[in-house]
């Protein structure tokens, strides 16, 4: 037993001067001499998590807690490295395991409350925040994440005082700087959102959060140039970065594509690319060859654009000169607000498949609804609308509504669900090129009439996603769109007054080409 004392008392030292190896080494000692030793197994879970290895760290600290299953500091620290490696489950039970035995332990709570906010739980998260503070009411972290989950509420003034306190009270939390920045853009005060992500990459320059925010700001406010230099980083933001992978060979970067074929790799979401696509011709304009590789869903659409070839992105790719990610042409092509090319009609609906929809559809003027997106996307509860909503819209006289809602909850408001008939956006394509007027939440099939040139009516959340800007009723990007925008957070009941007025204002048949 003394070698045991002696080696941890080395390996403490070790780990105090950096000496990772050798700690490591007498760490391993000890446990190979005693598995189950409580103390040996939480000292090298600490120096695991500290160096960056939280999956290796939460299973020796497991170890630590079943042999001291009350010993508060291995809880603590089960908690961070669960939550380092994206087990917030997993972390919230060993936190309350730990409260359970000392209700107001501040740190407990403040990792409780982080979990909670990883699990999409902010009420609860903001309880557990403000028992953290009540005991430590300096604590800049648990500051930062009260605002980060009053954020996720709209409670917009909220989030901004306590992001504001955390930077106060540790100008150095790089996050707060970054946190602020969102909140702010949020509020649409963007000029100062951009100077607060710059406040956090002054801090941390590699932080791709901060740039990603910083991305955000600027594209809200017009400024493509620097927008799209910025968004470079959701490449390496912790929420897209698994959305890219390292092709072979070389990135395009804009330079003279003739007699190259350049290979397009679409990404994020599917009107992300359906608006991205308008670049593709632009590439065989210059006398290149454009291979877009995409979701199959899309195929159908998208393969009807000329001197554009268009492949499953899941299959093995064709042989390409370069490649780019498709959300970088704007960067690549110099894009302003003043230079978006092709604001509607460069894709086509299969006239065969407008004529069909026509013919089933009744006489008179006949309006598509769509009020719910992806429910898997990050901004889903703020973009989507309950279907209740709409009663002043489908209460305006002399219209037929037309579901395009597809999935779950397409029979939420009695009209048909046609579900079974849009089997892709080619389909999709064909019914709204039939249809008089899309009226529809900021989703997929609102890019889709925009880039057929059909007219739409796009119903936005008072935050809005980066490319509908602010403080407009048009978008540059499509010009046959006209934009109703919530004046504050979730009053979806004044966006909806409008579109019902605006349609009973409505000439019977709205312009626009039929295919």
């Amino acid at each position: 037993m003394p070698a045991i004392v002696d080696m941890l008392l080395a390996a403490i030292d070790h780990q105090r001067a950096g000496q990772r190896a050798d700690a490591e080494a007498l760490y391993r000692a000890v446990l190979e001499a005693a598995p189950g030793h409580g103390q040996a197994l939480y000292l090298y879970g600490l120096l695991q998590l500290d160096g960056g290895q939280p999956r290796e760290a939460a299973a020796t600290l497991l170890s630590a807690a079943a042999a001291r299953p009350r010993h508060a500091a291995t809880l603590v620290n089960l908690g961070r490295a669960l939550l380092a490696d994206r087990r917030p489950a997993e972390a919230l039970d060993a936190i309350d395991r730990l409260l359970c035995q000392e209700a107001c332990h501040p740190e407990a709570a403040f990792l409780r409350g982080t979990a909670l906010n990883a699990l999409g739980h902010p009420v609860l998260a903001i309880a557990a925040f403000e028992l953290a503070l009540s005991r430590d009411p300096h604590n800049a972290a648990a500051l930062l994440n009260l605002g980060n989950a009053c954020a996720d509420l709209d409670r917009l003034d909220d989030a901004e005082r306590h992001c504001r306190e955390a930077v106060r009270l540790a100008p150095a939390l790089v996050e707060a700087h970054a946190s602020l920045g969102f909140v702010l853009t949020s509020r649409g005060r963007l000029g100062e959102a951009i100077s607060s992500c710059e406040a956090a990459i002054a801090l941390r320059p590699d932080f791709a959060q901060a740039h990603w925010n910083k991305a955000v700001a600027a594209l809200l406010s017009g400024d493509l140039a620097l927008g799209f230099r910025e968004y470079e980083w959701r490449k390496r933001h912790d929420r897209f970065r698994s959305d890219f992978i390292d092709l072979p060979g070389p990135q395009w970067d804009g330079s003279d594509p003739a007699g190259r074929t350049i290979l397009v790799h679409a990404e994020q979401g599917f009107g992300d690319t359906i608006q991205f696509a308008r670049y593709l011709p632009l590439i065989a304009a210059r006398g290149g060859r454009a291979v877009l590789a995409c979701e199959r869903p899309l195929i159908p659409l998208l393969a009807g654009m000329a001197d554009v070839a268009v492949v499953p992105k899941s299959i093995r790719l064709p042989p390409y000169d370069c490649w780019l990610d498709q959300m970088s042409l704007p960067r690549v092509f110099a894009t302003s607000l003043d230079s978006i090319p092709v604001p509607g009609g460069y894709l086509r609906a299969d006239p065969t498949r407008v004529a069909a929809w026509r013919a089933r559809l009744p006489k008179g003027s006949n309006v598509g609804l769509a009020w719910a997106g992806n429910r898997a996307h990050s901004n889903d509860r703020r973009r989507s609308m309950p279907a209740a909503a709409l009663d002043r819209i489908l209460a305006a006289p002399g219209i037929n509504f037309v579901n395009l809602q597809v999935g779950t909850g397409a029979g939420e408001i009695g009209l048909a669900d046609l579900s079974q008939h849009l089997v892709d956006y080619a389909e999709t394509a064909a019914l709204i090129a039939a249809l008089d007027l899309l009226v529809t939440v900021d989703t997929s099939v609102a890019h889709v009439a925009g880039a057929l040139g059909k007219p739409a009516w796009v119903m936005l959340p008072y935050a809005p996603d980066w490319r509908w800007l602010l403080g407009r009723d048009d978008t540059p990007w499509y010009d046959t769109l006209r934009l109703f925008r919530q004046p504050s957070p979730g009053d979806w009941d004044t966006v909806t007054a409008a579109v019902a007025d605006a349609l009973i204002r409505r000439p019977v048949h709205d312009a626009g080409p039929a295919d």
